[in-house]
């Protein structure tokens, strides 16, 4: 690469002439730069209109003052102004999130006030079950037949004004225990106001002949009743072991699982064992049932056997034994 030479020295230096026009104008001399005016350093942000020049202004020349009491329109920015953007800006921030969380929030409120509603809804109704709105005020006894209606309903007579879920089912089960005759029982709540009690009566098989005379019971051995004579179309019940034993829970199932046409006819019955239980008919017939399987088969055969036997052995139904 090749070096440049050296400058030529300063005296040497070609002097800078106005050119000359082509059509004898006079040469076009250099004006004299403008310079800006300088501006004093003021400490405050609002400075005075007079240092700035404007822009109908020449140059160099300083812009007139504002009239007394009008606004100024060209003041610095400061601290309230800041204040009043960023407060703006926030508006329109939240204005912005408002727009796009609409469906969302919609939603929302739906789902807050369905709760709400079913939340309602439930305490409400629990506080008017437990009020007395819904008061006991009848109390409806169905399955008694024989037993008197009015004095189940006086025994109950306790729950009366109570509300529905508050009642005592232990002092129904103490009142109700005092009726031997009552099997099983069931409450059942009406509202507004009704209590229905169904309740389901001991069957009675037979008497029990003892020191205090007839006592009937069921096919449990539970007494119903007791009286000094035999109850019509009761038979006397007799078993080895008392009510409690094996041979008498025998003779109960044979005498539940009897057809009428044959129940009728028993006057008496008697069991040493759960498998040899013998019925005595009116007529002082005997019929060996054996145990109590097999119940309808073997009603259905005694009832077809011909008459005038003393003995019928019916305990396999397939062979039948006459005496």
């Amino acid at each position: 690469m090749r070096r440049p030479g050296p400058l030529p020295p300063p005296e040497e230096r070609i002097e800078r002439r106005p050119l000359a026009d082509p059509e004898g104008l006079p040469p076009i001399q250099d004006e004299p730069r403008r310079r800006a005016p300088l501006l004093p350093f003021r400490r405050h942000a609002e400075a005075d209109d007079d240092a700035y020049p404007s822009a109908e202004a020449g140059a160099g020349e300083p812009a007139d003052p504002a009239a007394p009491g009008e606004p100024r329109t060209d003041r610095a920015t400061g601290w309230a102004d800041v204040w009043r953007a960023a407060r703006a800006r926030r508006r329109a921030l939240r204005s912005e999130i408002r727009r796009f969380t609409a469906r969302s929030r919609r939603r929302r409120t739906i789902w807050l006030v369905s709760i709400g509603a079913l939340l309602l809804l439930v305490v409400g109704s629990v506080g008017a079950a437990y009020s007395p709105l819904f008061a006991v005020q009848r109390i409806t006894v169905t399955g008694a037949e024989a037993l008197d209606e009015a004095t189940l309903q006086q025994a109950l007579a306790a729950q009366m004004g109570r509300p529905l879920p508050l009642v005592d089912h232990a002092e129904v089960k103490a009142a109700l225990v005092a009726f031997p005759l009552i099997e099983t029982y069931t409450l059942e709540a009406r509202p507004p106001h009704d209590l229905l009690v169904k309740v389901v009566e001991r069957t009675p098989i037979g008497v029990v002949k003892s020191d205090a005379g007839f006592t009937v019971v069921d096919a449990a051995g539970v007494a119903l009743s007791t009286s000094d004579e035999q109850p019509e179309g009761q038979p006397v019940l007799e078993a080895r072991g008392g009510v409690t034993s094996a041979a008498f829970a025998a003779v109960g199932q044979v005498l539940r699982s009897l057809p009428d046409s044959v129940h009728g006819l028993v006057a008496s019955a008697r069991a040493t064992t759960p498998d040899d239980v013998t019925l005595t008919l009116t007529d002082g017939t005997e019929v060996l049932w054996g145990s109590a399987d097999e119940a309808a088969e073997k009603a259905r055969v005694l009832l077809a056997a011909p008459d005038g036997h003393p003995y019928y052995d019916v305990s396999s139904p397939g062979v039948l034994i006459l005496r």
